[in-house]
């Protein structure tokens, strides 16, 4: 499930059950067919659109498109970034960042940083899964990982503080 903002937030969830579409909520048949790079044709509801993704940035789920001449920023956020917002936690805000909690209860899969190591916003630090769901976790920011509490295999109850920055 994404939910997709636009500039003036408005938005819209999109959802993919089996093999049909959810617009917030609501079934929708969509014939799509590639037109070029990164360009698309679009039959849904009686009506032709022309699409073209402009620019992408997976770091912050931010995308330009062009939908039939008209340009549009939109930004994604995926279960996980609205979860987090739920909780209080940012991602990627001003400041200096602190650490990193665990979002929700889960087993710790796989650790990518380590100790003393410099990270950007966005780079993956490690996997926890939860009810059977890998969540990549990012860096929220750019920073120097002071320690690590955590290792391969350990479970960690929500709250619980994995990653401390320096």
């Amino acid at each position: 499930m994404l939910k997709i903002f636009s500039s003036d937030k408005e938005s819209i969830t999109v959802e993919k059950q089996k093999d049909t579409w959810l617009l917030n909520g609501e079934a929708s048949d969509f014939d799509i067919t590639p037109i070029g790079e990164n360009q698309y044709h679009i039959i849904t509801r009686n009506q032709s659109i022309t699409a073209e993704l402009l620019e992408y940035d997976e770091a912050t789920h931010s995308f330009t498109i062009k939908i039939n001449g008209k340009t549009a920023t939109l930004k994604a956020k995926t279960e996980m970034d609205l979860l987090l917002e739920k909780m209080g936690i940012k991602q990627g805000g001003a400041g200096k960042i602190k650490n990193i909690k665990a979002p929700m209860p889960g087993q710790v899969l796989d650790v990518y940083c380590q100790e003393g190591s410099d990270v950007k916003k966005g780079e993956k630090i490690l996997i926890l899964e939860a009810m059977k769901m890998e969540n990549l976790i990012k860096s929220p920011g750019d920073g120097k990982i002071k320690s690590i509490k955590v290792k391969k295999g350990e479970n960690v109850e929500k709250n619980h503080i994995m990653v401390v920055f320096e």
